[in-house]
């Protein structure tokens, strides 16, 4: 089939007009597109008569088809000329001999296209490139230029063919890529519309689709960005809206436009108002509504509404030609300088520089300037006070739309600003009172409507009902919608219920007592001890003397004698079974000194430390802040106040940095056990370092917990800190654990739940909903078998076809929507790593121990509030892990503390569960 120049310029206005053409469809007999086309013919023939003038009977040419009446290259101009080759067809306008500069005997033909408007597009300029394609290809020789005749002088526009040639072939490649799918363009309504004679066949497929493109203003690139999201229709769009509540720094700003609540307007036939629209109208309201040619920058009609009294007034200023304009014009502003405090109100930025123009083009008519300075000031655009806030149940913003749902209805139903065009056009060559009077009438009407419109928003920012006709329609302000905001502390809402009854099976105190005690004998022991643990007593200390020295240290001699007395106070507290009250250790002792030798000593062996707080102080402190998360400065407070201590601000500090150094072999012998076991459970977080970002890293078994702070995110300490793990490492889907060569279980509640949040913002998406259900169905009967039998790979095994059935299908599946192609992508890139599970005993599916890690870790972040050192992090660290672990294996973490034990394997095999006396007096580091 040929791609003509009709079908070329058609798809310039809109590819489905275009594809409809190519098809042979038949579209409904519009009067516009008949008016324009005969306009351009009379101006051919026009401008046919006015350059027959110049020319010779034996140089013009008119309507023949090319080459075969140009063969010997006489004629100057060739007029309606069709040329043809096997692809492509134009009937150019003119074509025209090009001058030579004595080259060549015979200089090439260049195309002309003749516009009757008086300013050019674009489109004019790619069509005469289409026209220089076509004679281009009929003649073998390339085209430098073309030209464009347009307006009423005859104007000459000479176009170099290089910058639009290339665009042309491009339109023309996108146009047999069209025809050779044969498959119909999406769908979209535009500018064009309202002069197409398709106009009611795409529209009622819009409204049958209830499409996208229906909404005015809505771009291509926005229709795209929620095609990608599953949304295709109005009223999936409009369940996207949330309501946001805007922070007072920003209660000056504009609001955005949002075609959402557009959509659901419409969806709920309600106004919906966002935000505090404000109309202020001043002295006499005069509605103005301005009929003009665009393109000529001519206006024509002027037309006023105002009251007078309790009557509606109606005045209207024509003129006939450009030279009419300034009567026009003076007229308009001696009836408004007649009106009361006249206040200029109108719809849309035509009138407003319409306003301009007329200021700077005729200031000499203005007999008051401040006059005309105050109504240009004073005018009101209704659409900068509705725009993005008043939103009514109408596709678009425009004047016809709003009045017609306000009840308001033209003459002439049909009419539009195509229309006044038309008719404008058709009185300047008949001069017809019937053409005129319908301008008029048309104008007046718009102007009438505008009333209707201003008075129905301005009810609405006074909070009225709309109108009369309206005020059935609820009103909705968007501030006193109930806000849905996803980012809260809540229950998770599941998009299907298997969802819900997983998430459910994996909390960290269900798992613990449930599936992990059938798997671990040893939690199994811990659980049991754990419910029959008792503290105990504590011996009570007040005052010690030292025994004093058998001989000299350093001659032997055994003839010493006391030189001096000392007292050595230890600040303590003591724990009893009824709570823990201030305990203060004296210890007295003398210093001695030898006959024989003369040397000054004091006993060797001393029960006490150079600090004056003792163990248990230690181990309550750092109970607080590391057990119970309590700030450094509310311990400090707290025993200042309940004990009287008086500690200095840096003491608790110091003892942080004290247990630190004391259990800096626990915390080692802990990542030894990690390291040879035989699961791992891994994640990482942020932390800030005096306003810097670092991470923590936490790995954990089902008993022993150890966070690793680095520097960065990179993952490359994993390869050295686990290289000697032979076991399942149980991790989320960092890049950087892939890295370690080691069998690796993914993460499912970390999968589950992107998939549910992804479903919850696109519910429409077909394909995620069915890519999410499968996954679901094959997760919910795994974990039914690890609730009953546990984690045991005996029982587990049974459901490798089922997995390897959903992998087979996902594979063979084709999706269109972006979310679902990239979960494709991420189920085929870890489908190894998602079912490790089901081949072992006592590896589970999720990462839920290193996650309740994680929180532990988050809550005491929340008290260290990034003011911390990089010394100060890895401290609190150290303890944290011993202190996770110590929960993890039933342990009391004061208990531990306070016992003076190191290792917790052996605290736990000694059965201490209370500080003994040995615990109370155990020595801290010199």
């Amino acid at each position: 089939m040929l791609i003509t120049d009709d079908i070329f310029q058609a798809f310039l206005q809109c590819e489905t007009k275009a594809h409809l053409q190519l098809a042979g469809a038949a579209g409904d007999q519009q009067v516009f597109p008949a008016w324009e086309r005969d306009r351009v013919e009379a101006y051919k023939q026009h401008y046919h008569l006015h350059v027959r003038a110049d020319c010779r009977e034996d140089e013009c040419l008119v309507g023949v088809a090319w080459p075969h009446a140009l063969a010997h290259r006489l004629w100057r101009r060739v007029m309606d000329c069709q040329v043809q080759t096997h692809a492509l067809q134009s009937h150019i306008h003119i074509v025209e001999r090009g001058t030579s500069a004595g080259q060549t005997p015979h200089p090439p033909y260049i195309p002309v296209r003749l516009i009757p408007r008086e300013k050019l597009t674009p489109q004019d300029k790619l069509m005469l490139a289409f026209d220089a394609l076509v004679l281009s290809a009929a003649t073998g020789h390339a085209l430098p230029f073309g030209k464009i005749i347009y307006g009423g002088t005859y104007a000459v526009a000479k176009v170099t063919l290089e910058a639009w040639l290339p665009s042309a072939q491009a339109v023309l490649d996108k146009i047999m890529a069209q025809q050779a799918s044969r498959t119909p363009p999406p769908l979209v309504l535009n500018t064009h519309c309202a002069a197409c004679e398709f106009q009611a066949h795409c529209r009622q497929r819009a409204l049958e689709k209830d499409d996208l493109s229906l909404l005015s203003g809505m771009t291509a690139k926005e229709k795209q960005k929620q095609h990608r999201k599953g949304i295709f229709s109005v009223t999936q769009l409009s369940y996207t809206f949330r309501g946001r509540r805007k922070p007072k720094r920003f209660a000056a700003k504009p609001e955005k436009y949002s075609h959402a609540l557009r959509a659901l307007a419409l969806r709920e036939h309600k106004i919906h108002i966002a935000g505090q629209p404000a109309l202020t109208l001043k002295g006499t309201p005069v509605y103005l509504d301005v009929e003009g040619v665009p393109d000529r920058d001519f206006y024509y009609l002027i037309g006023l509404r105002y009251t007078s009294g309790d009557a509606s007034l109606h005045a209207s200023f024509w003129a006939n030609d450009m030279a009419e304009e300034q009567e026009m014009w003076a007229a308009c502003l001696q009836a408004l300088a007649q009106i009361d405090r006249p206040q200029l109100i109108h719809y849309g930025s035509y009138e407003t520089l319409f306003l301009k123009r007329m200021k700077e083009r005729y200031p000499d008519v203005v007999e008051q300037p401040a006059f005309l300075d105050q109504l240009i000031k004073e005018a009101v655009n209704i659409v900068s006070v509705s725009y993005a806030q008043i939103y009514f149940p109408t596709y678009s913003n425009g004047l016809k739309e709003i009045a017609h749902y306000l009840g308001f209805h033209w003459s002439e139903s049909d009419a539009s600003g195509l229309h006044t065009l038309m008719w404008r056009g058709e009185w300047e060559c008949s001069k017809d009172e019937r053409l005129q009077q319908k301008l008029v009438t048309y104008n007046a009407e718009d102007c009438e409507a505008l009333e209707r419109v201003t008075t129905a928003i301005a009810h609405l920012c006074q909070g009225q009902g709309a109108t009369a006709q309206a005020t059935e329609h609820t009103i909705v302000h968007i501030d006193a919608m109930k806000r849905d905001n996803p980012y809260h502390f809540a229950r998770n809402e599941f998009a299907l219920p298997e969802f819900d009854a997983i998430n459910k099976a994996a909390y960290w105190d269900y798992q613990r007592d449930k599936i992990y005690i059938r798997s671990s004998p040893r939690l199994k022991q811990v659980a049991r001890k754990g419910a029959k643990a008792r503290p105990k007593a504590l011996p009570v200390n007040k005052v010690i003397r030292c025994l004093p020295p058998v001989c000299c240290p350093q001659c032997k001699a055994t003839h010493i004698r006391r030189h001096a007395r000392f007292r050595k106070t230890v600040y303590d507290v003591k724990f009893e079974r009824t709570g823990v009250k201030r305990w203060i250790v004296q210890y007295c002792f003398e210093r001695y000194a030898c006959h024989q030798c003369e040397a000054i000593f004091t006993p060797p062996h001393r029960p006490w430390t150079r600090s004056k707080f003792g163990a248990g102080l230690l181990a309550y402190t750092m109970y607080q802040v590391i057990e119970l998360h309590v700030p450094q400065i509310l311990v400090r407070r707290s025993i200042n106040q309940l004990f009287h201590l008086q500690l200095a601000p840096r003491v608790v500090n110091r003892q942080k940095s004290t247990a630190a150094q004391m259990y800096q072999g626990t915390y080692e012998g802990i990542l030894r056990t990690i390291v040879k076991g035989r699961l791992i459970h891994a994640d990482e977080t942020q932390v800030s370092i005096e306003g810097k970002r670092a991470y923590v890293w936490v790995f954990t078994t089902l008993e022993e917990v150890i966070y690793y702070y680095t520097e960065t995110r990179e993952g490359d300490f994993l390869h050295e800190l686990l290289r000697e793990f032979r076991g399942v490492l149980v991790s989320d889907f960092y890049a950087a654990y892939d890295a370690l060569h080691c069998p690796q279980q993914k993460c499912l509640i970390h999968l589950m739940r992107d998939l549910n949040d992804d479903l919850l913002k696109q519910p429409f998406n077909r394909e995620l909903r069915d890519l999410v259900r499968d996954f679901a169905l094959l997760l919910k009967p795994i974990i039914e078998t690890v609730d009953r039998f546990g984690l045991t790979a005996q029982h587990l095994r049974k459901h490798h076809a089922g997995v390897w059935r959903f992998h087979h299908d996902l594979c063979t599946r084709e999706y269109q929507s972006d979310i679902a192609v990239y979960y494709k992508k991420r189920f085929e890139k870890n489908q190894g790593k998602l079912f490790t599970f089901l081949d072992y005993d006592g590896i589970p599916w999720n990462n839920n121990n290193a996650e309740h890690a994680i929180k532990a870790f988050a809550s005491l972040r929340k008290v260290i509030g990034g003011v911390s050192t990089e010394k100060g992090i890895r401290e609190y660290l150290t303890l944290l892990s011993i202190c996770e672990t110590c929960q993890y294996k039933g342990v009391s973490f004061l208990d531990f503390l306070r016992s003076g034990e190191k290792d917790i394997d052996v605290f736990m095999k000694r059965g201490l569960r209370g500080s003994k006396e040995s615990g109370l007096r155990s020595r801290l580091p010199e």
